[in-house]
């Protein structure tokens, strides 16, 4: 089924799309322990910050969205791979100490769950993560939740490994992120 699907990143106009699919990410059952965001909060945001972060996402070093096209031109599912730079600090104000990429905001849509559409994704991900140089990137990370076994053992399928950092969800610090890594091949 994935097969009819055009997996390719972002184009920088097409921020109604990407709106649409991160509000619909955020309203899915798994949301509370996938993603930091809320759908209340995505609502609100003015067109504009969807028109920088989808432009944002479509070209550079920094930051590039892939998509799952299907056939009828609906967005069924999303990867995103932040580049994070030797020295500078993440999410949690750490200091990062080696280039590398953070997975971020994954999404299939339910009724296309177990079609392959994931693991395309995370090749198309992983292949331009690995592309970028100046310099390479030497390992690419992702934070799941404790709870979250589905998707933990999703990550394991496809290569990465549990590095063993724990960080106290942003949202609820009793509950645990779960930091996994794949080096660069």
């Amino acid at each position: 089924m994935s097969d009819q699907h055009v997996i390719r990143p972002v184009r920088d106009d097409e921020w109604e799309k990407a709106k649409e699919l991160r509000i619909a990410s955020l309203h899915d059952a798994a949301a509370p322990i996938a993603f930091l965001d809320t759908a209340a909060l995505a609502e609100a945001r003015p067109d504009s910050f969807w028109q920088e972060r989808t432009a944002g996402a479509a070209s550079g070093r920094a930051v590039r969205q892939f998509v799952a096209v299907g056939p009828d031109g609906v967005w069924n599912g999303t990867v995103t791979v932040l580049v994070e730079e030797l020295g500078t600090t993440d999410f949690l104000d750490r200091e990062i100490e080696t280039t590398q990429g953070h997975v971020v905001g994954v999404f299939v849509r339910d009724g296309q769950r177990g079609t392959g559409l994931a693991e395309e994704l995370f090749r198309a991900g992983l292949e331009w993560a690995w592309s970028l140089e100046g310099p390479a990137l030497e390992r690419v990370r992702l934070y799941v939740h404790e709870r979250n076994e589905r998707a933990q053992a999703f990550y394991r399928r496809i290569g990465f490994q549990d590095s063993g950092v724990r960080v106290p969800l942003l949202s609820d610090p009793s509950a645990m992120e779960l930091e996994f890594v794949v080096p660069r091949p």
